[in-house]
């Protein structure tokens, strides 16, 4: 089956996307730090989603020595219509080396947080449960300062026992986006259940309660603003800790149209509303990315849970 880049659906007559904000402009990536990393990535024959998503932040984040390295191959096994990630047959089995060259790249860029993610993988039994373990093991023996975050598939068509084996290797922030409100799911991620993945995250606390577990979305898809806090309220149900909102942003004219672009004064809203749900940790401006700022995040999450602990 050949690979595809956009998923061939349109959501608008002409499908134009509209013209950038001011506020959402960024740097195009160079520098030493980019260079370097670019190096390393390339040496330990690593695909990251910076590049394959077309992340925003990619030149910012690189030139720190920060990347959000993205395992079990470069081809997903659904078509999710707001994402870029290329999508068709992947290549049978995973690559038994893969959570080593992970490892190696860890330490060579001496990260003291790391984002693992992955493509979705149907076609395997366990959705990548047991590589993603793997990986997990193989940073902790590398580098035991680092700390890990992972963003996992949903593991839909699984044994919902594989999740236990990915809980199981620890995690310091267990991730899943919901990524849009359950009414937008036939369109923008057709593949997904919505309550599926939140009940994914709930069972990750069920089964260790120390993780923090952490879920995003993404807003300018014709969401309404009752849809947002609606979202809030099940992420809070599920004892979700750390949220993210970020502005969609149209890979392609093939993609899923954006509906607006939403102002840094409604971000600032959905933010202010969000602690006033409990989340420990909120992060919603128009350029927030799952990983963006991930480790500093990842501080004060803690410290809040440490504070929330001592009141």
């Amino acid at each position: 089956m050949p690979r595809l880049r956009h998923p061939e659906k349109a959501h608008r007559p002409d499908n134009a996307q509209p013209k950038k904000p001011h506020w959402i402009k960024v740097r195009a990536p160079g520098g030493e730090g980019y260079e370097k990393t670019r190096r390393i990535m390339n040496e330990n024959r690593l695909v990251t989603v910076c590049q394959e998503a077309s992340c925003p932040n990619a030149g910012e984040c690189w030139g720190r020595g920060h990347a959000t390295m993205m395992i079990m191959g470069d081809v997903c096994t659904r078509a999710c219509s707001f994402c870029n990630i290329a999508t068709g047959k992947p290549a049978e089995g995973l690559d038994a080396f893969e959570p080593g060259r992970v490892a190696d790249a860890v330490s060579k860029l001496g990260l003291n947080h790391v984002v693992i993610t992955s493509v979705d993988r149907d076609d395997i039994d366990d959705g990548g449960a047991a590589h993603f373990a793997q990986t997990i093991r193989a940073i902790r023996h590398r580098s035991p300062g680092t700390t890990i975050e992972i963003l996992t598939p949903d593991f839909l068509h699984c044994d919902p026992k594989v999740l236990e084996v990915v809980v199981e290797a620890r995690p310091d922030v267990f991730n899943h986006n919901l990524e849009t409100v359950p009414g937008l799911y036939p369109d923008v991620r057709p593949g997904a259940r919505y309550f599926h993945s939140l009940r994914l995250l709930q069972r990750v606390k069920e089964l260790d309660p120390g993780i923090f577990t952490k879920s995003g979305i993404m807003v300018g898809l014709g969401e309404t603003r009752l849809q947002v806090l609606q979202v809030m309220d099940d992420m809070r149900a599920a004892d979700v800790d750390f949220l993210t909102i970020g502005q969609y942003l149209q890979p392609t004219p093939k993609h899923h149209a954006i509906d607006r672009f939403v102002p840094p004064d409604e971000f600032a809203g959905y933010e202010k509303a969000a602690y006033g749900k409990g989340f420990l940790m909120v992060s919603a401006t128009p350029l927030t990315r799952s990983s963006y700022h991930a480790g500093e995040d990842f501080e004060r999450l803690r410290a809040a849970r440490q504070e929330k602990l001592g009141a």
